[in-house]
């Protein structure tokens, strides 16, 4: 290990077996195992791999990359109400991808432009309830007052008298 791999929050790097008895059993060949350290956060990580051609740093920095690709997808299926994927084409993924992301902009550039109050997640919800209705956006968006007038109701009739 270099001393800039050291120097840059790479530990250790080592070569180990499983010793645990399940473990050693369902796995019983080499591993690397890499500490690295992140000073941003304050926290060590211990990364294994089979992977015994690359630097100790380019596993770690592959590692938080990845982490960084789950808090990605999470916060899609968070805010995008993206819950599966109808295709499993690059091409599919990266479609439906680009038509969340440009919905939830379109949004929240609506929000900002008429100063909404409400959540981004709210005007989610109430534009997918009245998709196909002719209803003005102001009108669905903003607050309304619900109560009614005496005179409206009259015509109504009275389920229990």
């Amino acid at each position: 290990m270099s001393t800039e791999e050291k120097t840059n929050g790479v530990k250790c790097d080592q070569i180990i077996v499983l010793t645990g008895v399940d473990s050693r059993h369902d796995y019983p060949e080499q591993l690397r195992r890499v500490k690295y350290y992140d000073k941003e956060i304050d926290k060590t990580f211990d990364f294994l791999t089979n992977n015994f051609t690359v630097p100790a740093q380019t596993i770690a920095d592959l590692y938080k990359q990845r982490w960084q690709v789950e808090l990605f997808f999470k916060w899609i299926k968070q805010h995008l109400r993206i819950k599966s994927f109808f295709g499993t084409s690059e091409n599919a993924v990266k479609s439906q991808i680009w038509i969340a992301v440009s919905v939830y902009v379109l949004i929240a550039i609506i929000k900002k432009e008429r100063g909404l109050e409400i959540e981004l997640y709210t005007i989610l919800q109430i534009l997918s309830l009245t998709l196909f209705e002719k209803t003005p956006l102001d009108q669905l968006l903003m607050k309304s007052d619900c109560t009614t007038e005496e005179g409206v109701m009259n015509n109504q009739l009275n389920l229990f008298d």
